[in-house]
């Protein structure tokens, strides 16, 4: 497998030799997630889902930023403790991202619970020379890192201070970053150096040190964090364990509102609440990985409901899978789904091993479920080669983190019974009658799908946006 490696700016081969280790920048805590946050962790969480399904062991770090001067700041507005807001907005992330069929990682550190890690790692900083304590904080004395800029490709004596570097006089160099900042007010911790908090960077150094250990296979957010944040992690860490930080930086195109960026100060963000309530899981996973990973994505109201589409077929395929009939499959039946299997799963795997090409490989995907409906439509799926087809499809659709509904023996039993009693009613002519009884089917979120010789049935998802 490759990825693109933003450092190198090549792609490069991952090392699965072991295991793969990656660590993810989380969210701040300080309000509720939005959709730039879930195209990310869906991004990840699906690359996680195919190393696993490829027999590759992951462990997967991502961490919580539960202190910053946004958590404080609202704490301040709302008179609670910052505690309270980082626990209330950590509390809906993990309901929001479950309900996206994420994954739990296999560990989410917080920023608060590693303070004495992060106090330990600055020590060593100061004792190497590349840090330095000033009336303010403790600061990374830039011009001592000599790599510095080798991830954004930014050049030091071109960087102006002030326009993406917090002004300070105290410090020896405008581009010099916080590692710890003296304050008296809480949240506030001790230190060698007086009380304080420390800065935002130094918390993710601290944490994947401590979980994976220098030299790591990926480490990824979105592209938003090449500068400053993933460059000043590269620079302290490497300066503190004098060896290479993460072999592979995999990161994340934004998601864009209309062709704008999304921002809180426009009033054009989509939280990840919202979307799901009118989108749903399954429409939204899809959306996230249209595009391919590295690249922007735009918002677009006409590109869901296209998703919503076809969401619906891969609804109707599964259904048809699983109540298909008992009978056996002609040779030419038998032959044209065969090499459906092995055409779109190595189209589906070979897109995924070349720079996580998402987009292609969700057209194999929907190739496959195109054979299916095909085959249902013309009355030739039968279960000879629905228990061949099923297992494929399920394959793809656990990579790509995608749910069809399940339903119950007890509603199953019942469905048929109404489709029965509906059945009897059409070959009476009683055709009011019979409508009828497919609104009651309709309102358990169940679709009917005639054929000529049968009716069979879909639990389809609840999408907001189709009311």
């Amino acid at each position: 497998m490759k990825i693109f490696d933003t450092l190198s700016g090549t792609e490069k081969e991952l090392d699965t030799s072991n295991s793969v280790r990656i660590y993810l920048c989380g969210v701040t805590v300080y309000d509720e997630s939005h959709i730039g946050h879930a195209r990310t962790i869906i991004v990840f969480d699906t690359l996680r889902r195919f190393l696993e399904h490829q027999g590759i062991k992951v462990k997967f770090i991502q961490n919580f930023t539960d202190v910053d001067d946004k958590i404080i700041n609202r704490a301040r507005a709302e008179n609670v403790p910052s505690d309270k807001i980082s626990s209330k907005y950590i509390a809906s992330y993990f309901e929001g991202f479950d309900s996206l069929h994420v994954k739990r990682a296999d560990m989410y550190p917080k920023a608060t619970e590693h303070i004495s890690d992060m106090i330990d790692l600055i020590k060593t900083l100061i004792d190497k020379q590349f840090a330095y304590v000033s009336k303010n904080g403790v600061y990374f004395s830039v011009s001592k890192f000599h790599d510095y800029g080798k991830l954004s490709k930014k050049k030091t004596d071109e960087l102006i201070s002030g326009a993406r570097v917090e002004v300070d006089e105290t410090k020896k160099d405008p581009l010099d970053f916080a590692l710890w900042k003296f304050a008296s007010d809480e949240p506030v911790w001790q230190s060698p150096w007086g009380p304080g908090r420390p800065g935002w960077h130094i918390e993710c150094s601290a944490m994947s040190l401590k979980y994976l250990g220098s030299d790591f296979e990926i480490h990824g957010g979105g592209r938003d964090l090449i500068f400053p944040h993933h460059e000043n992690e590269i620079a302290q860490s490497e300066s503190c364990s004098g060896k290479n930080f993460a072999k592979i930086w995999m990161h994340v195109g934004m998601v864009t509102i209309n062709g704008e960026k999304m921002s809180k100060s426009l009033g054009n963000t989509k939280s990840v609440d919202f979307v799901l309530k009118k989108w749903g899981a399954n429409v939204i996973r899809l959306f996230c990985l249209s595009g391919h990973y590295s690249k922007p994505i735009d918002y677009s109201e006409e590109l869901l409901r296209e998703t919503i589409t076809k969401w619906r077929q891969v609804e109707n395929c599964y259904y048809e899978l699983i109540l298909s009939d008992n009978g056996q499959a002609s040779n030419d039946d038998a032959k044209i789904v065969d090499e459906a299997i092995k055409e779109t799963k190595t189209e589906f795997e070979d897109a995924l091993n070349s720079d996580f090409n998402t987009p292609l490989a969700a057209n194999a995907f929907f190739k496959l479920v195109k054979v299916i409906n095909q085959l249902a439509a013309s009355e030739r799926l039968v279960t000879s080669i629905s228990s061949q087809l099923l297992p494929a499809l399920d394959w793809m659709l656990d990579i790509l983190g995608l749910k069809v509904l399940q339903i119950t023996e007890e509603e199953k039993k019942k469905i048929n019974g109404l489709i029965e009693r509906r059945n009897l009613l059409r070959s009476q002519k009683k055709f009011q009658d019979a409508d009828a009884i497919r609104d009651e089917i309709s309102r358990m979120g169940v679709v009917l799908i005639d054929h000529k010789k049968k009716t069979l049935w879909m639990k389809q998802e609840r999408i907001g946006d189709e009311g």
